[in-house]
């Protein structure tokens, strides 16, 4: 690695030593981003590497509130507003027991590459809290989210900070906490938060979107090798959000969905999943809250406590549910069953060895920030309906979506030929990402 770029990377890692996800998330782009600081020298000039690995803004508080049986808890509320040069701040809340600043400062940093993919104009930012929604009733949930709101409204807003849902917070909790914004603010449809129901300001198609764009980008990723997903088999992992209207997506495309999983473990379907059977993901997920084994059993279905979807021979494989899920020892077992792409539904799900062993073997490999942008383009079109006052159809906005997701992939297909690297899209993310954010930061002068 450059110098100059290691020295920003070890600064980071000694500032904060214990942000293991976040130090991950920058080597990844740092490496890669060295081709365009040779060929830039005003990105070193104007330290634009310096300043574009810090958060604008870190905001945390107190979240108290009370269960079913009035029993007072106390959780953290985080919001990083990451950067924003070409927008204001966008990305989701996570509720998860996981979440702390390191996994924020990751999400952040990675969202203001993503969003900038988009070429729609929003700078990055994630928030959330370590609070699990899991277990919880709805009373419980809506405690919690007027809670947090109660603190959360002073920092957001249309033309400064636009969140959206992410891992635990749903239709249900968007709606909690934008009724609690609502209540405080005396404001409505002021697009401050995106993912909304559709018939109070949401837009169609922005549950499906993250999981859609997944596969549309997949999808041209088969184009560089003149093929489709009709016939492919296609392991997903996660039975959430994403991997739910990948699955479906893939499906439509002709392809086979052979597996789905949980924090718990992996079904295999050796027919591939039915629209019968995803209906029935989508009611035990969605619905009852309930765990993958549940869907093995009734149907029958071979389940794995433990194990995960990478050990089965498939064509495609598109990890939907965390970071870090994949690794070195599953990229192999991939590319011993035949593996041809792996596009990311989740944010880094991959880990830096199994990136590597993936694209060693030539397999085709799409980064989340990439791959999974259709999720906030989606977001970035309600917020072009909230502001117009219109409301699209379900195909005017699954057009849009599909040409923002070709548009991505073909920008960084481009940029990673000209720096001389075809077929590596994290490298073409990445630059084609910074670009746009660091053109902006130069332009806008120290302060940006």
């Amino acid at each position: 690695m450059d110098k100059y770029i290691e020295s920003i990377y070890e600064g980071l890692v000694q500032k904060d030593p214990l942000q293991k996800t976040f130090h991950q998330a920058a080597l990844e782009v740092l490496e890669t981003l060295e081709p365009a600081i040779k060929k830039f020298p005003k990105y070193k000039e104007h330290k634009i590497l310096e300043r574009i690995v810090e958060p604008e803004r870190i905001i945390q508080f107190r979240v108290p509130w009370k269960d079913k049986d009035g029993e007072i808890h106390v959780n953290r509320g985080y919001r990083i507003q990451y950067n924003s040069a070409i927008g204001p701040y966008k990305g989701g809340f996570r509720f998860h027991p996981t979440v702390d600043l390191g996994v924020l400062k990751f999400l952040g940093f990675e969202q203001t590459f993503k969003n900038s993919l988009t070429t729609l104009p929003m700078g990055g930012g994630k928030g959330g809290s370590d609070f699990d929604p899991k277990g919880k009733n709805d009373s419980e949930v809506e405690n919690f989210c007027h809670s947090f709101m109660g603190e959360m409204y002073r920092h957001i807003g249309q033309f400064t900070d636009v969140p959206a849902g992410d891992i635990g917070v749903g239709a249900r909790e968007i709606g909690y906490m934008y009724a609690a914004y609502r209540k405080i603010t005396n404001d409505h449809g002021t697009c401050v938060l995106t993912g909304k129901g559709w018939g109070w300001g949401g837009s169609l198609v922005r549950p499906e979107a993250t999981g859609y764009g997944a596969t549309y980008f997949a999808e041209e990723m088969l184009k560089t090798k003149k093929e489709s997903f009709k016939g492919k088999k296609v392991a997903i992992s996660g039975s959430g959000n994403v991997a739910q209207y990948a699955a479906q997506k893939c499906m439509q495309l002709g392809a086979k969905v052979m597996t789905l999983s949980d924090s718990d473990g992996t079904v295999y379907m050796p027919d591939g999943l039915t629209k019968a059977q995803w209906d029935n993901v989508m009611d035990l997920k969605n619905v009852k809250r309930g765990r993958i084994s549940e869907f093995a059993e009734e149907y029958k279905l071979e389940y794995k406590a433990g194990g995960k979807p990478w050990e089965y021979k498939v064509d495609i494989a598109m990890p939907c549910a965390t970071q870090n899920e994949l690794d070195g020892k599953d990229a192999k077992k991939l590319i011993d069953g035949g593996v041809k792409v792996v596009c990311e539904g989740a944010n880094m799900p991959t880990t830096p060895e199994g990136v590597i062993a993936l694209q060693d073997a030539g397999v085709l490999f799409a980064p989340g920030k990439a791959s999974n942008a259709g999720g906030v383009a989606t977001s970035g079109l309600e917020m072009v309906q909230n502001s117009q006052r219109l409301f699209w159809s379900r195909e005017e906005v699954d057009e849009k979506l599909h040409g923002i997701m070709v548009n991505i992939h073909q920008n960084a297909y481009d940029t990673a030929k000209l720096f001389g690297q075809p077929g590596n899209y994290v490298l073409g993310a990445n630059i084609t990402g910074f670009l746009k954010v660091a053109n902006a930061m130069v332009a806008q002068g120290y302060l940006a």
